[in-house]
């Protein structure tokens, strides 16, 4: 793989209107050598299906997006996140990202412990399989419908109790660069050994009506990936940089177009300071 891409990774959330089959395509294509699954796309194709064209294609799985949602009155959620786990498993995906959940009612401690011990029940499960959960911390606004988790270092609090093989943490830069705290919780992660993804997009001003579609191309936002990606490498991370955007303008935008952009960005932006030749 050439040296300016051998680490980037195509989320299919980025290319959301290719099926499974053309953003693994899409991205051996364009030079790219692994692409971040969601499971959407793996259930419209089938498991095994999915896991074929990965190896036709000599595209590895960086992560599968998601499990979580824990933090709910309902246990099937467990049993969801052990069929994600086996998933991962079978895409040889190393990373399950893990949103935590929002509250279903006023009780936001209560929520967590829901969070904390269920995560304590899938490590087992998880460690038989070989496959990491990784926390992925959302940023604040999400904290009611969606994750619990707000900051990198509650995700490390929440893995503490477990082996770092098995329980990682995910730097999303969408959802932590407002972090006062971020540098020294990156250098905390890297230390131990957690940090199992680094994700990357931008944070748009203004932002969309829907948050949840406000995650723009880098270099058309605010956010320095300069200085986080530094401080991801000085952490000791050298695993795949995977692009995730939800946004309408890009999902309606030809995915091959995106993909150019995409590396050229990453390539402008981010590569020089993960320390490899550009």
């Amino acid at each position: 793989m050439s040296a300016p891409f051998g680490r980037l990774s195509l989320n299919t959330k980025t290319s959301n209107a290719w099926t499974l089959r053309e953003a693994v395509e899409g991205a051996a294509a364009a030079g790219l050598p692994a692409v971040g699954l969601w499971r959407d796309r793996v259930a419209e194709a089938g498991l095994d299906e999915a896991s074929k064209i990965l190896r036709d294609n000599g595209i590895r799985a960086s992560s599968l997006c998601r499990g979580g949602f824990l933090t709910g009155f309902d246990d099937q959620a467990v049993e969801d996140n052990r069929r994600a786990i086996d998933e991962a498993a079978t895409l040889g995906a190393p990373e399950l990202v893990v949103v935590a959940g929002g509250i279903p009612d006023r009780d936001l401690p209560g929520a967590r412990a829901r969070l904390a011990e269920r995560l304590a029940a899938l490590v087992p499960y998880a460690t038989d399989r070989g496959v990491r959960l990784a926390l992925e911390p959302l940023h604040p606004m999400y904290c009611a419908d969606r994750a619990v988790i707000s900051t990198l270092g509650q995700a490390l609090e929440l893995a503490a109790p477990h082996p770092a093989h098995v329980v990682g943490v995910v730097v999303d830069t969408f959802h932590v660069w407002w972090d006062p705290d971020l540098r020294a919780r990156v250098a905390e992660a890297g230390a131990q050994g957690r940090i199992s993804s680094y994700q990357i997009c931008d944070w748009l001003v203004p932002m969309a009506a829907d948050p949840l579609m406000s995650r723009g191309m880098m270099g058309d936002g605010v956010i320095d990936f300069a200085s986080i990606t530094e401080m991801v490498t000085a952490a000791g991370y050298f695993g795949d940089v995977e692009v995730e955007i939800f946004n309408d303008d890009v999902w309606a935008s030809d995915p091959r177009d995106v993909v150019e952009t995409m590396k050229r960005r990453y390539r402008k932006l981010v590569l020089p300071s993960l320390g490899e030749a550009a």
